[in-house]
């Protein structure tokens, strides 16, 4: 097995962080859409986090809302981290070990695609941002398209070669909830007849 930001900083090479966009668009979308919606309501500025922000394209998307204070990305894989910086915008980007980064800053809202269940102990990341990385009243949400319930993602660890972890629906959720995280729910984004959905899952501290 292969160590998942090799992989990823080869896709970046590849300029498959591209297709990654574009396919994680309109879950992105959804799940973006829903704590910003939250915080408009609340009529509160707000910080962001992209916990493994790839090519930076949710920081930027997100910086450019008139709420947005500050937009950061960290990443494991430094290609990916190199080709964020490439595009000279005002966003931060820092090339960190997620598994083992202690976050010096809070943020009122930390969003994550496609990155948890490739860490080595998703819940202790989980936990770690419900301690010390969250603002009172700040959002945890991420989005996970392996997962139990999608059958066609039980491939994707022996094509990919690298470890990835597979947990029912409602593990994911009971991590958020052993972490601390309240107001935990979940449900399916761009759900087809032919594809399961994105799994969302959030909580607030």
């Amino acid at each position: 097995m292969r160590i998942p930001t090799e992989v990823f900083g080869e896709w970046a090479e590849q300029g498959k962080d591209i297709g990654m966009e574009k396919g994680h668009a309109w879950a992105v979308e959804d799940m973006i859409g829903f704590a910003i919606e939250e915080r408009a309501k609340l009529k509160r500025n707000f910080s962001f986090l992209d916990l493994g922000c790839g090519n930076g394209w949710v920081v930027r998307k997100v910086e450019n809302n008139s709420l947005c204070t500050r937009a950061v990305g960290i990443d494991g894989a430094k290609q990916m981290i190199e080709n964020a910086r490439k595009s000279g915008d005002r966003s931060e980007y820092l090339h960190e070990n997620i598994d083992i980064y202690n976050s010096p800053d809070k943020f009122d809202l930390i969003h994550s695609m496609e990155v948890l269940y490739y860490l080595k102990d998703p819940f202790l990341t989980v936990k770690k941002i419900a301690d010390s990385w969250l603002h009172e009243e700040g959002r945890l949400i991420v989005g996970v398209d392996l997962y139990h319930e999608n059958k066609e993602s039980h491939s994707w660890e022996a094509k990919v070669g690298t470890k990835m972890t597979m947990l029912k629906e409602s593990q994911w959720v009971e991590m958020f909830q052993s972490a601390g995280l309240n107001e935990v729910e979940s449900w399916r984004s761009n759900q087809t007849p032919d594809w399961a959905g994105t799994l969302v899952v959030t909580g607030k501290k």
